[in-house]
């Protein structure tokens, strides 16, 4: 289990990937990496389409309009938020927690 797929998961799925990719001109691929790097920078400080698209190199006029298909920053803040349980801003040390639990680890 892994941030991308958490995210994924709570925007409906691997349909809706492929329907945000139509929607703002991106490959699949890309979209997934774009929302993986807007999750991730989401609860930093900063600007976060900013800094998804230094890591990605993806246009900030296309993370933009990502963003805005899946209800802006703040819905995506809500998302990270649930998957960060402690709140220390690392979503990944709580999904291997999750994965822990499920796998009986």
């Amino acid at each position: 289990m892994d941030f991308l797929n958490n995210i994924v998961g709570q925007l409906g799925g691997v349909d809706k990937i492929a329907g945000l990719a139509k929607q703002v001109g991106l490959s699949e691929e890309q979209v997934q990496s774009a929302m993986a790097a807007l999750g991730k920078a989401a609860p930093q400080p900063g600007d976060t389409v900013a800094s998804a698209a230094e890591s990605t190199g993806l246009p900030m006029d296309k993370l933009n309009d990502l963003l805005a298909q899946v209800g802006g920053e703040d819905a995506l803040k809500k998302i990270t938020g649930f998957l960060d349980r402690d709140g220390d801003g690392n979503t990944m040390n709580d999904i291997m927690g999750f994965a822990k639990k499920f796998t009986g680890q």
